[in-house]
C-alpha cells in the first residue's frame, strides 16, 4: 500500500468495536451507553469478576468440532446468547432497532426488544427472527397488560419484565451532559405526548431518566409478578435479579427463566457483580429454570465462563451496540460471527462438545 494510506484493523476481538463506535458517536451519546451509575464501581466489578474465572479444560474428551446451539426461552437458538434490551437505538444508529434485529435474525439468536425501544414491535417482529419483548411496568397496569398484548399479538415468543429499575439510577456522565434525547428518536411504545419529556434538556438533570421516573411503576411488588404471569402464556423472564432468594420466589411465582444482572452497572452503583451471584442463584432455582446471565459479558471465554458456572446462556449489551454504531446491521453482525468463533474455539479448547458440557468444567476464582 503506498505511504500515506493507514490501513484500517480487522477486529479481532469484541473490544476492537468499541473505538469506531466511540469516534462515529456525539460523546455525550457515547457516555449514555459506555457509562454506569455512580463512580461506576460495579461497571468495572462485572469485568473484574469474570477475568477473574480460571476454567480447568479437560483433554481426550472426543468432542470434535463443537456445536453451539443452545435451548432458550421460545426455542433453540443458534448460540446460546440472545442480544440484551437497549433502549432508543436510533441515537447510533438511523435504521436503529431494526438494524440489530436483523443481524440477530441471520446469527440465529433471539432480540430482546426494549419498551423504550425507538422502533415498534410490530416492524420488528415482521423481519422474522425470534423477538423478546422487554417490559418496564407502567404506572398504569392497564398500559402494562396493553403492552403486554401488543408483544403477543405481534408475534413475540416471550416476555422479559425487568424488575431492577423502580428508577434509574444516578448516572453521572448522563447528568454532567444534561443528556437529552435528539429529534427524530423517541419511546415508540409510549404516548407521545408524556414522551417528549425525554427530550427537554436542562442542565444537571438527564431528561430519559425524568421521563422514567414519570413513567415506570416505583413500587412493585410479588403480586405484580404474580399477575403478569397470568396475564401472558407466553414464557415469562424476569430479569434484573441478584438475590437467590428473589430467583426462587420468581420462579415459584412461575417465571420461566431468571436474568442474573446488575443492569450492566447502571443501577445501584455498589452492587455486586453479576458473574459472582451465578452459581448462588443456579442453587436456588429449579433445572427446569432457564438461567441467563447479563453484565459484562464481551467474548467466547466469558460466555463459556457462564455456562461453567450454571447459566443456559447470555445476553450481550454494549457490544452490541459498538457494532450498530460502527455499521450499522452490518457491524452487528460482525460482532456476533465473532463471538460465535470466539465460543466455538472455547469450547473445542476446553473439551466441550456442546454448551450444555461446559457446567463440568472446574472453575476457579468463582463466587462460589
Amino acid at each position: 500500500m503506498s505511504a500515506g494510506h493507514a490501513t484500517v484493523p480487522v477486529p479481532v476481538r469484541l473490544e476492537d468495536f468499541a473505538g469506531p463506535a466511540r469516534r462515529a458517536l456525539p460523546p455525550e451519546v457515547w457516555d449514555f451507553v459506555a457509562g454506569g451509575s455512580g463512580e461506576e464501581l460495579t461497571l468495572a466489578a462485572n469485568r473484574a469478576a469474570l477475568d477473574r474465572i480460571r476454567l480447568v479444560p479437560r483433554v481426550l474428551s472426543g468432542s470434535g468440532s463443537p456445536d453451539t446451539s443452545a435451548e432458550l426461552p421460545g426455542g433453540r437458538a443458534a448460540l446460546p446468547v440472545a442480544v440484551a434490551p437497549m433502549a432508543y437505538q436510533r441515537l447510533l444508529h438511523p435504521e436503529g432497532e431494526l438494524a440489530t434485529a436483523r443481524a440477530a435474525a441471520a446469527a440465529g439468536v433471539p432480540f430482546t426488544l426494549s419498551t423504550l425501544s425507538s422502533v415498534p414491535v410490530e416492524e420488528v417482529t415482521a423481519l422474522g427472527g425470534v423477538t423478546w419483548f422487554q417490559l418496564y411496568c407502567q404506572r398504569d397496569p392497564g398500559l402494562t397488560a396493553e403492552l403486554v398484548r401488543r408483544a403477543e399479538d405481534a408475534g413475540c415468543a416471550a416476555v422479559m419484565v425487568t424488575v431492577d429499575v423502580p428508577s434509574m439510577g444516578r448516572r453521572l456522565r448522563d447528568l454532567r451532559n444534561g443528556f437529552a434525547l435528539p429529534a427524530g428518536v423517541a419511546a415508540a411504545h409510549l404516548d407521545p405526548a408524556t414522551s417528549l419529556r425525554a427530550a427537554e434538556r436542562k442542565a444537571g438533570t438527564c431528561a430519559v431518566a425524568e421521563h422514567t421516573a414519570e413513567s415506570f411503576a416505583r413500587a412493585l411488588g410479588w403480586d405484580d409478578l404474580a399477575r403478569l404471569r397470568e396475564q401472558t402464556g407466553l414464557p415469562l423472564i424476569v430479569k434484573g435479579i441478584l438475590d437467590p432468594g428473589d430467583a426462587a420466589t420468581a420462579t415459584a411465582i412461575g417465571a420461566d427463566a431468571v436474568v442474573v444482572s446488575n443492569h450492566g452497572g447502571r443501577q445501584l452503583d455498589g452492587a455486586v457483580a453479576s458473574a459472582d451471584m451465578l452459581p448462588a442463584v443456579r442453587e436456588a432455582v429449579p433445572p427446569s429454570c432457564r438461567l441467563l446471565l447479563d453484565s459484562g459479558i464481551r467474548g467466547g471465554t466469558d460466555v463459556l465462563k457462564a455456562l461453567a458456572l450454571g447459566a443456559d446462556g447470555v445476553l450481550l449489551g454494549r457490544p452490541v451496540l459498538w457494532g450498530l454504531a460502527a455499521d450499522g446491521a452490518e457491524g452487528v453482525s460482525r460482532v456476533l460471527e465473532l463471538l460465535a468463533a470466539e465460543l466455538r474455539s472455547a469450547l473445542e479448547l476446553s473439551g466441550c462438545g456442546t454448551p450444555a458440557d461446559a457446567p463440568w468444567l472446574t472453575t476457579l476464582g468463582a463466587g462460589r
